[in-house]
């Protein structure tokens, strides 16, 4: 058993090593003691750009040994260290477990798989469409109107906000290959915004249900066509789902800089409309998010409070609603997922106090806070909280639970290591696991 001690003790240390991203580590480490890239590099006799090279991800294989002493500078734990670099096992979950025998941890893993498999609702096989419809450019035999594209995409994005995703991945092809004729024919700016909007849903889709090289193909082409169309909202939106792929890559200082760089371009607009002022606020909660995920706590925090100064400028009701709905409930709902990023469950928990999930026009949006919470309570190790809000998220949104990675992950934990505990038994009842 690996001992881990602050700040080394968190899921987030958890998933960087699991993605082998030992610069990310070190950031963590280098930012825990409050120093700079410079202050780490005089350390151990390297610049500062070397520093940030290596915490950014870009290395090669001679820079392990660079990787070790930068890693012994900040005092990371050669178990967290080994788990990174592929050489010792993978770190285990923060909750612990009694011995077991070998055969029972057979028998585990293999339930393990078994759960993780049943939970998952948007089998390979569906995915087949929207693999051809990225591997070429999709058209339809058909004449098709913008009309013809903003019914189909108003329906695709109804399912997604329902929480239908098998539905809609299955409908995605047609989407686009709407969208692709009509921009084809056409060749005006509107027509491109919207091809570029539907790639935005593939993106969205693709990256919840884990597809992420999926999603990252269809972000790019989102950008591409967002550029093509000269929409500042259009390359707004294409500009933050792909900050969200690259965040779920491990890339999370790219993505850091493609949020902000979306935002800065939304602010020089100068915020005059409506769609305006949504997206900026948007964007800002993005870009917490994307701070939080880097461990960049001071930038988050602030981005974040931005983001709800922001929000009070965007109007509300139905009337106002844009491609970028922002409101105080939504920003709150960032706000949890900010802190949890940054390993503060008890301040999630506390900024979702007044979040009700009458508060939140869909389904999506109301599984989410279920499961946001539910993140939160498990971080603190509390499983029969967290069984209750994932009970919560299904019954608002099954998809929500049934078809996000990391969802899954913690009804398998739930299952795996704590079975009695009060609503883990209905929770697998509820959910379909056997």
């Amino acid at each position: 058993m690996v001992e881990l001690r602050p700040p080394w003790d968190t899921p987030r240390v958890r998933v960087l090593a699991a993605r082998g991203d030992v610069g990310g580590l070190v950031r963590l480490g280098r930012l825990a003691r409050k120093w700079r890239q410079c202050d780490l590099g005089s350390i151990v006799g390297y610049s500062a750009s070397t520093v940030s090279r290596l915490e950014s991800g870009a290395r090669s294989g001679r820079d392990v040994a660079v990787l070790r002493r930068l890693a012994a500078a900040v005092d990371m734990p050669v178990g967290v260290l080994g788990a990174a670099l592929g050489v010792s096992a993978p770190l285990p979950a923060r909750v612990g477990r009694t011995a077991v025998r070998r055969d029972e941890e057979d028998d585990s893993m293999r339930r393990r798989r078994l759960l993780t498999a049943s939970l998952a609702a948007v089998p390979a096989t569906m995915l087949g469409g929207i693999d051809q419809a990225l591997a070429s450019i999709p058209t339809r035999s058909s004449p098709t109107t913008g009309n013809d594209v903003l019914a189909l995409l108003a329906r695709a994005r109804g399912w997604y906000d329902g929480g239908d995703h098998a539905r809609l991945v299955a409908a995605l092809p047609e989407l686009l290959a709407a969208g692709h004729t009509h921009a084809d024919t056409t060749g005006d700016a509107a027509a491109f915004a919207r091809l570029a909007a539907c790639y935005d849903l593939a993106t969205e889709t693709l990256s919840k249900i884990g597809r992420y090289q999926r999603a990252r193909t269809a972000a790019d082409r989102a950008t591409v066509y967002a550029h093509q169309s000269g929409a500042p909202l259009a390359a707004a939106s294409s500009a933050r789902m792909l900050a969200i792929v690259l965040r779920h890559q491990g890339q999370e200082a790219t993505a850091q800089r493609v949020t902000l760089e979306a935002a800065a371009r939304v602010e020089a607009t100068g915020l005059s409309t409506p769609e305006q002022a949504a997206a900026y606020a948007q964007m800002l909660c993005t870009a917490a998010y994307t701070c939080a995920a880097a461990g960049d706590r001071a930038n988050a925090l602030e981005l974040m409070a931005d983001a709800k100064r922001a929000a009070r400028r965007v109007p509300s009701g139905p009337e106002a609603r844009t491609v970028f709905t922002v409101t105080p409930a939504s920003v709150g709902l960032y706000e949890i997922g900010v802190l949890y990023s940054l390993g503060d469950a008890g301040a999630a928990l506390h900024a979702g106090r007044d979040l009700h999930p009458g508060r939140f026009p869909t389904a999506e949006r109301r599984g989410r806070l279920h499961t946001d919470l539910a993140r939160a309570w498990w971080q603190l190790g509390k499983p029969e909280q967290t069984a209750a809000a994932l009970i919560a998220a299904h019954h608002e949104a099954p998809g929500e639970v049934r078809d996000r990675p990391t969802i899954r992950h913690i009804v398998t934990e739930l299952a795996e290591r704590h079975p009695h505990a009060i609503g883990v038994a209905n929770l697998l009842t509820t959910t379909g696991i056997r």
